[in-house]
């Protein structure tokens, strides 16, 4: 099957001279590449992750950190605090 392709200008060159040195075609090397790539398993995405945490655990901060407002506001008291 015929297709066309995009490929990095240095990239592209890379690829002539080593299909130069090993004696076959640019289309060569990248068949051969991509059968190496689908013979390889590809990992599994992972969605989520576990944090792993040491002490006592709990709520790490009593401000809602989905509220950005709020916690600028909390700071903003928090340096005024430190300044007096």
């Amino acid at each position: 099957m015929r297709t066309t392709i995009t490929l990095d200008d240095r990239l592209l060159q890379r690829l002539k001279k080593r299909a130069a040195e090993s004696g076959t075609s640019i289309s060569g090397l990248i068949e051969r590449a991509v059968r190496l790539l689908l013979q390889v398993p590809s990992s599994p995405r992972r969605d989520h992750f576990d944090l792993v945490t040491s002490g006592e655990g709990g709520q790490f901060t009593p401000l809602n950190v989905d509220k950005t407002a709020a916690l600028l506001e909390a700071d903003d008291f928090e340096r005024f605090e430190r300044q007096r």
